[in-house]
């Protein structure tokens, strides 16, 4: 196989058939983000954090019966941005998208949630929260390009003591297509101790976060963590793309191995406090014996370049953001 590169538009939507859409509510410093597939396609997880808030991940599991899934919801707001999905359902299935088993299609649409609850936006909606029509509108927005940094589920979110945010980025190989997308709100820093280049900074491809040189200063031994951390405060929720034919086991596996990509990006990660979650989504145009000679190298192969991705995902969301509120900006750090 060819050297992995960058797609055309270093986004997941490098993967064919794949759109995202961002919608976000400024004054509540709150957004969703939605994936949609041009048709069902297979999907697993892996969820490792301590602290997920999730919707529909059992029926990921390969052991179920569900096999076709048709879209991915990111959303802020903790327990009331998981509202998002049932919006996207149903706009799913006013268009005949989901799964044919009665008088109407049934879309089957997981989703993982962050919170962005402690940022000072306007909380007070009432007994109406924005996430349903915030996720209306990003399936309305769907396209192939879409904005990384303060959009979507990336516009509250904080990435250790410094602005979080949404971000994305892709590999292609040969025929092969890996993309990542992730919102960004980790307890753990994105950056080294005392200096302003990532963790993934051995990663980075063309300058996408910054082309800054070499670390000047080791590794200390000390976890950024925050005094007040709160159980459930923060979470990195994440989606990988690919045109591999997988099935749910394979997917599965695939999205176990791109966690390492947050550990590359994130320290640490996986905390008590975070609900880092990975969805898998494959779109199956291309067979597995024209990535390697053997399916379990071919998964190993898309895996780790999942997990190259995502880890380039995670620095590009912190690089793109801008400052909102007390929250300062990569870019505005001294």
């Amino acid at each position: 196989m060819d050297l992995p590169r960058p797609g055309p538009r270093n986004l997941i939507t490098d993967v064919t058939g794949i759109l995202v859409g961002n919608a976000e509510a400024p004054e509540a410093r709150t957004g969703v983000t939605v994936i949609l597939p041009d048709q069902g396609l297979v999907m697993a997880a892996a969820i490792t954090g301590g602290a997920p808030g999730t919707r529909e991940t059992d029926a990921l599991d390969p052991t179920c019966l569900v096999q076709e899934f048709h879209g991915l919801v990111l959303a802020g707001g903790s327990v009331f941005g998981l509202a998002a999905a049932d919006a996207v359902v149903s706009w799913l299935s006013a268009r005949g998208r989901g799964l044919a088993m009665g008088p109407r299609a049934i879309p089957v649409v997981p989703a993982a949630i962050l919170f962005d609850l402690g940022n000072g936006g306007d909380k007070d909606w009432g007994e109406a929260p924005p996430y349903a029509a915030l996720g209306r509108a990003a399936a309305e927005a769907a396209d192939s390009h879409f904005a990384l940094g303060n959009a979507g589920a990336g516009l509250g979110a904080k990435a250790g003591r410094i602005k979080g945010g949404l971000g994305s980025a892709s590999l292609i190989s040969g025929g092969l297509q890996v993309g990542a997308l992730v919102a960004v709100n980790p307890v753990g820093a994105v950056t080294l101790p005392g200096q302003r280049q990532f963790w993934a900074w051995a990663l980075e491809r063309d300058g996408e976060f910054g082309g800054l040189p070499p670390p000047t200063a080791g590794v200390g031994a000390e976890p950024a963590l925050p005094v007040d951390g709160r159980i459930g405060g923060h979470t990195t929720i994440c989606a990988i793309a690919t045109n591999a034919r997988l099935d749910k086991a394979g997917a599965e596996r695939v999205a176990i191995m791109a966690h390492d990509g947050l550990a590359r990006a994130i320290r640490p990660a996986h905390t008590p406090f975070d609900g880092d979650s990975v969805f898998v989504m494959a779109t199956g145009a291309l067979p597995l014996d024209a990535v390697a000679p053997s399916d379990p190298l071919a998964i190993a192969t898309i895996g780790h370049m999942a997990a190259d991705c995502l880890a380039r995902a995670i620095a590009r969301g912190v690089h793109a953001a801008t400052s909102l509120g007390d929250l300062v900006a990569w870019r505005d750090l001294a």
